[in-house]
C-alpha cells in the first residue's frame, strides 16, 4: 500500500487530500519529541520522511496537516484490503499491516498476463476501498518486494529472469532488501557501495564479516531467494514505545506510561490470538544511551502481566537520578492461543 497510514487518513477526510499530511507524534509547535510514522507524497516533496523527528518536520512545513496514529482504524482498513487480495491469490502471505505476497502462478500464463492481472488487483482495491497500491511482479519474493518499492507510487513493476542484473546492479547497496544503515556502512567500508559490486564479492570474505548473513547478502545481490510463502504471518514480537514530553525520573509518570504501553501491546496480542512468554523493557536516557532488560513469564495474554513485569524490571534496573527520555515495552516468545500445553 502507498503511504498507508496517511492514505487512510485521506480516505476519511477529503479536505486534506491535496495537502501535506504527516502521521505521527504531536509536533507541539516544533517542540514535540516523537517521530514521523509516515507522510503522503505532498509532504515528501519538502524532504519530510518516515522516522524523521517530528520537530524537524514541523520546522520544514509548519502548515502541514499533523495527525496522531489511529491503529484500530488502520487495522480495520488493512483487514478489508487483505480480504480482497486473498481472493486474487493461489497462496497468500501477509507480512505487515500494509504489505502482502500473492502467488498467482496458476492464474497467469506469462509476465505480460501477470501485469494485466496486477492491474485488476489495483483496480479492485481502488474501487472497493479507495486506496492506491503498488505491485511488484517477479519469480521470487525478494525481487517482487524490491520491484514493488521501485513501482511506488501507484505503479506496477515487472522483473523477468533475464532482467535481474539490469534491475539490481545500478542500485546503491543500501537499497538492497534487508540491508540496514549499519550493514550498509560496513559493506561500503569493504568497497561494496553498489549491488553490482556486492554480487561479485568473495563469498568467504562476506561470511567472515557477517557470518551466514554474508551468504544471504551475496544471494540477494544476485537476485537469488528460495524462501516460500508463509501461510500465516508469524510475528516475532509485539511492542510499543513512547517519548516523554520532557526527560523525567518521576516514577509515577514512568509507570503511567508503562501502563499505557502494556495495554496497547496486550490489545495487539489478543487481536492476533497470541500468548507471550517474555516481557522486555527499553529505557532510553537523556544522553540517548539505552538499556534493555527482559524476563521470562508463564504463557499469558494479560495486560496486567505485561505491566507488572515491566514495572518490576524498571524498578530493578533503572539508574537512579538519571532522567529517562523514552521507554518501551515488548513481548516475545509468541504462540497461537491454545498451544500452551506444548510448551516444555
Amino acid at each position: 500500500m502507498d503511504y498507508f497510514y496517511a492514505a487512510c487518513e485521506e480516505l476519511r477526510r477529503n479536505d486534506i487530500k491535496d495537502k501535506p499530511v504527516i502521521v505521527g507524534a504531536d509536533p507541539k509547535q516544533g517542540k514535540g519529541r516523537g517521530v514521523v510514522m509516515t507522510c503522503n507524497y505532498n509532504a515528501r516533496k519538502y524532504g519530510i520522511h518516515s522516522a524523521m523527528p517530528i520537530s524537524i518536520a514541523y520546522r520544514i512545513k509548519p502548515d502541514a496537516v499533523f495527525l496522531p496514529m489511529d491503529y484500530p482504524y488502520y487495522e480495520e482498513i488493512s483487514g478489508k484490503v487483505m480480504q480482497i487480495l486473498k481472493g486474487f491469490a493461489d497462496d497468500f502471505e501477509q507480512v505487515s499491516i500494509d504489505e502482502a505476497y500473492l502467488d498467482v502462478s496458476s492464474r497467469i500464463e506469462s509476465f505480460e498476463s501477470a501485469e494485466r492481472y496486477a492491474k485488476e488487483i489495483k483496480d479492485s482495491v481502488k474501487r472497493d476501498i479507495g486506496l492506491n497500491c503498488s505491485i511488484g511482479i517477479s519469480f521470487n519474493k525478494l525481487l517482487a518486494k524490491m520491484a514493488s518499492d521501485a513501482a511506488k507510487p501507484n505503479g506496477i513493476k515487472v522483473v523477468k529472469e533475464e532482467e535481474v542484473h539490469k534491475f539490481l546492479d545500478s542500485m546503491p547497496v543500501g537499497k538492497l532488501y534487508s540491508v540496514g544503515e549499519k550493514t550498509k556502512e560496513r559493506l561500503v567500508s569493504m568497497g561494496y557501495d553498489t549491488v553490482d559490486k556486492l554480487s561479485k564479492a568473495n563469498k568467504m570474505e562476506l561470511m567472515a564479516e557477517f557470518g551466514s548473513v554474508g551468504l544471504e547478502l551475496h544471494n540477494y545481490a544476485n537476485g537469488i531467494d528460495e524462501s516460500k510463502l508463509q501461510h500465516e504471518m508469524q510475528a516475532k514480537s509485539i511492542g510499543r514505545e513512547m517519548t516523554f514530553e520532557a526527560d523525567t525520573y518521576d516514577r509515577e509518570e514512568i509507570e503511567k506510561g508503562m501502563k499505557r504501553l502494556s495495554d496497547e501491546v496486550a490489545m495487539e496480542v489478543n487481536k492476533a490470538g497470541f500468548v507471550f512468554r517474555n516481557v522486555t523493557i527499553k529505557l532510553r536516557y537523556s544522553d540517548f544511551s539505552e538499556r534493555l532488560k527482559g524476563k521470562a513469564v508463564k504463557p499469558s495474554s494479560s495486560a496486567d502481566e505485561i505491566y507488572e513485569t515491566a514495572v518490576k524490571l524498571y524498578l530493578a534496573n533503572v539508574e537512579r537520578g538519571r532522567k529517562l527520555r523514552k521507554i518501551g515495552v515488548r513481548v516475545s516468545g509468541l504462540m497461537k492461543y491454545g498451544k500452551q500445553s506444548r510448551l516444555g
